[in-house]
């Protein structure tokens, strides 16, 4: 399936786009994809400079990415911008390194006018490295 790029369909710009191709996509239910990090993201020098470790919280921001493109792939949602309401049961169990690849999947379970909730996993080499509950709002833009 050929997919529009991210940046065609989420407003999320270098330096904070997290989400490098979407590889399925169910709208506006679920979907699929990675964020292959670089050697050379920015983040990595200060977090830590002897353990270069993704920081967990971007990892969830980088399931948030693909909810939000799953959202704004719909013509249902037109006008609208997916904001994080909250997180819960986050979990990291494992350590992302530079230069890996972070499989992404979203399944929203909940969706109103004013907002939502979604379930979200982040796996590298089918090892589960973290996972979250989402809620978001919808803002008008």
């Amino acid at each position: 399936m050929n997919l529009p790029k991210p940046e065609e369909v989420i407003p999320h710009r270098e330096p904070f786009l997290f989400l490098t191709e979407v590889t399925k996509l169910e709208l506006p239910k679920s979907a699929q994809g990675y964020w292959q990090l670089k050697e050379t993201e920015d983040f990595f020098p200060g977090h830590f400079p002897d353990f270069p470790t993704l920081p967990g919280v971007l990892m969830c921001e980088s399931i948030a990415q693909l909810g939000a493109y799953t959202l704004l792939s719909d013509p249902n949602f037109d006008g609208l911008l997916p904001l994080f309401g909250g997180m819960d049961n986050v979990r990291f169990r494992r350590r992302v390194s530079p230069g890996e690849k972070l499989d992404l999947s979203i399944e929203l379970t909940r969706i109103s006018a004013r907002g939502g909730k979604g379930r979200g996993e982040a796996h590298v080499d089918s090892e589960l490295a973290c996972s979250c509950n989402l809620m978001f709002v919808f803002a008008k833009i």
